[in-house]
């Protein structure tokens, strides 16, 4: 087996992949890389419906055993892309419709991580904001850059898709993040138990993949069986049932006069000029370093 890049896979046609990298960095490890560096690895259809399809044949694969999750260029994720990067593409697969059908349809994608049977690692540096930390969350591991930045900005204009806060780090700070739109560096998420660990950024690949390893050394069938052991007893005390019920709070976001005004000043003034005007009052994201910062791609969801 060759433990280098294998495969470069914007939006999957036929067997392959167009907008994520795919190699096996060490024996029984897989690695999926979120490949849009341009927009920062914002979620459009097509990444969502990459990174999904390769953890699947991964979990599939006999000879793998663990996979990684990791982005390309400066950020994890900059989240879901609000900049036109969806036009011309489907659903990457089918959710219900109706009123709340987009963070139904995110939440079953991301909770389907959480259902694989072999353990998924999410390696974050930059930015993980919005989708972005959905995404981390459902992995069953995370291992972060000492200064990351991981956050819902989305806040500031509406309702989070997946509210995953005050699970992974109690009431008090899920109040102020859910409130303020503040992010967190990757040493406080650490801190506040949303992370496993942090490395300093440039020991973050060779930490993940050494955690890796070792979870590749245990039988897989002991592995799958006590992953799930942790995931069911979450699922007992309310986790599953408290993030599908608040799909159903985003859905009411929607239909407020906040978002009304969000999407008016969107159509008029552009995508990253109303993001920016957003965060000028708080001093970060976009504003603090640039417009270029998170991309006109967007940091966060509808």
């Amino acid at each position: 087996m060759s433990y280098g890049m294998v495969q470069q896979a914007g939006g999957s046609t036929g067997d392959e992949y167009t907008v994520v990298l795919i190699d096996e960095p060490a024996p029984g490890v897989r690695r999926v890389t979120l490949n849009r560096p341009d927009k920062r690895n914002a979620l459009n259809h097509a990444l969502r419906g990459d990174v999904l399809r390769a953890l699947r044949e991964g979990d599939a694969d006999r000879d793998v055993r663990v996979q990684i999750v990791r982005g390309a260029g400066p950020s994890f994720s900059a989240g879901y892309d609000l900049g036109g990067g969806n036009e011309g593409l489907d659903l990457p697969f089918y959710t219900a419709g109706g009123l709340g059908q987009w963070p139904r349809h995110v939440t079953e994608g991301w909770m389907s991580i959480w259902d694989l049977a072999k353990p998924v690692i999410a390696q974050v540096h930059g930015y993980c904001l919005a989708g972005g930390s959905e995404l981390a969350t459902c992995c069953d591991l995370v291992y972060v850059a000492d200064d990351a930045k991981m956050g819902y900005p989305a806040v500031r204009f509406g309702v989070p898709d997946m509210h995953f806060h005050a699970w992974f780090m109690g009431m008090r700070t899920a109040m102020e993040m859910m409130i303020t739109g503040d992010s967190i560096s990757g040493t406080e998420a650490v801190r506040l138990g949303w992370a496993n660990r942090s490395f300093p950024v440039d020991e973050l690949e060779a930490g993940v993949l050494e955690v890796a390893t070792r979870v590749a050394q245990i039988e897989p069938e002991l592995v799958q069986l006590n992953k799930r052991v942790v995931h069911r007893q979450m699922e007992i005390m309310g986790i599953r049932d408290g993030i599908r019920a608040g799909t159903e709070l985003c859905a009411l976001g929607t239909q407020t006069q906040a978002m009304a005004r969000f999407i008016e000043s969107m159509q008029t003034k552009g995508l990253t000029a109303t993001l920016s005007e957003r965060d000028a009052p708080f001093g970060d994201y976009r504003t603090s370093h640039g417009h270029d910062d998170a991309s006109a791609a967007g940091d966060a969801s509808l």
